[in-house]
């Protein structure tokens, strides 16, 4: 039996932009990813607009908790995705590193995380999925 490869998606504060990498794809391929996610500094919870954004798509993030990036997670990590370049990491880490590049949603509305939430999406296809 083959393990599915996890995806660890890293932002400031895992409220936001990595909270919804993960979400998206775990919505997308949840037999073909592990989805995962963390932040340099995490915030307390979960950026509302974007919990409320992924609740459209049917899955309720409402609890989870943002967590620190550690060299653990690092290195349990097939795919590394920086949801904002240039993010110093606390390791080197073990596997491929994609950095994308997304505003900090940290006031928006739901209206304006919704073409945001759309191109993200549209990037986990297009790097993610394809054979």
């Amino acid at each position: 039996m083959t393990t599915k490869p996890t995806v660890l998606f890293i932002c400031k504060h895992n409220a936001g932009r990595s909270q919804l990498g993960a979400a998206l794809l775990e919505l997308v391929a949840p037999d073909r990813y592990t989805a995962s996610s963390a932040g340099i500094s995490p915030a307390d919870k979960v950026n509302p607009s974007i919990a409320a954004t992924i609740g459209e798509l049917g899955l309720d993030i409402t609890d989870r908790v943002p967590r620190p990036v550690t060299p653990e997670l690092l290195d349990e990590a097939d795919i590394v995705v920086l949801m904002k370049p240039g993010l110093e990491l606390p390791a080197q880490p073990r596997g491929m590193v994609l950095e994308w590049s997304f505003p900090d949603p940290t006031s928006w509305s739901p209206d304006d995380v919704r073409p945001m939430r759309d191109a993200v999406a549209a990037r986990i296809e297009r790097e993610l999925m394809q054979p």
